[in-house]
């Protein structure tokens, strides 16, 4: 506010200026700064998130580029600057979708105590929640048709979630040290939250059909794999 209060009254005090004068001042305001910032500086984090926006309203399917220009309010050719085609700006958003998945799962074992239960159980609160949450977005990171090795990122990505998961099993056995029985008892863990996830969000879970108390299923399934939790 300052700066720009300041700004005026230098333009105040001139009596008089050529066109070009004028038209620098109208170039190096405080105001034509930010816009000019926000425009460079936050169109790629604008289009990512315009994107997610159509994912979770159309499906990835039905996304366009232009219609994400829009949203973002650029122009059509703006994208190309930080994309190099509309399936990068897909994958974008199933990474950010896998960063954001993590760290809500990171955060949602907090202070739990290690090798407990109620560890697991978190970490299957939280992928199925993520999938209510964000359905357009959990679809595409796990039914991504790209190249493997474009996706190398991704696969990172969802290898370092999963290892998570292992490590918390290991736990489970007083262990900080990943084994074959962590891995398999694991992948049994994220085969079940991964196929309640996609009931869910397909609507094959009406609770006149199919009742079911989310946390006590969890607590069921965990005490079934993973026995030696506390």
């Amino acid at each position: 506010m300052l700066e720009t209060l300041t700004y005026m009254l230098e333009v105040l005090t001139l009596t008089s200026g050529t066109g070009h004068e004028m038209n620098w001042i109208m170039k190096t305001s405080p105001e034509s700064k930010k816009r000019e910032t926000y425009h460079h500086g936050d169109l790629r984090s604008q289009l990512i998130e315009a994107t997610r926006q159509l994912v979770e309203e159309k499906g990835p399917d039905n996304f366009s580029v232009s219609e994400a220009c829009r949203r973002a309010g650029v122009s059509t050719a703006a994208p190309y600057k930080h994309f190099k085609d509309k399936t990068e700006m897909l994958r974008e958003v199933a990474a950010a979708g896998m960063i954001r998945q993590s760290e809500q799962m990171m955060a949602e074992l907090g202070s739990l105590p290690d090798g407990s239960r109620a560890r697991i159980v978190a970490l299957g609160r939280v992928y199925i929640r993520f999938a209510i949450s964000e359905p357009g977005v959990f679809r595409l990171m796990f039914t991504w048709s790209g190249e493997t090795k474009e996706d190398e990122a991704l696969e990172a990505l969802g290898d370092s979630k999963f290892e998570v998961v292992q490590l918390e099993v290991a736990k489970c056995h007083g262990r900080n040290e990943i084994e074959e029985t962590d891995r398999q008892k694991a992948f049994m863990l994220w085969s079940f939250v991964h196929g309640l996830s996609f009931l869910t969000i397909d609507g094959k879970l009406a609770e006149d059909k199919m009742p079911t108390d989310l946390e006590a299923l969890l607590d069921e399934i965990a005490s079934r794999i993973v026995p030696e939790a506390s």
